[in-house]
């Protein structure tokens, strides 16, 4: 499953490495915007399988930053 960002903003931080297990709903990254932080989490249990951004990355609304499956 794809893992988008909600919004435009920073990359702040990224919490999972890929090959990771997640549960639902469990914090893969971390936004920055408007000073803000705001998670990214997995939308279901399973396996971070690829991370498709970096820290200190800025990431457009609607962007893949990772997949789960």
């Amino acid at each position: 499953m794809q893992v988008k960002a909600e919004l435009t903003g920073n990359l702040w931080k990224i919490v999972v490495e890929e090959g990771q297990p997640v549960g639902a709903d469990e914090t893969l990254m971390i936004l920055e915007s408007m000073k803000m932080e705001i998670p990214v989490n997995a939308p279901q249990a399973g396996r971070v399988t690829k991370i498709h951004v970096r820290e200190g990355q800025t990431v457009q609304e609607g962007q893949l930053l990772a997949e789960v499956d």
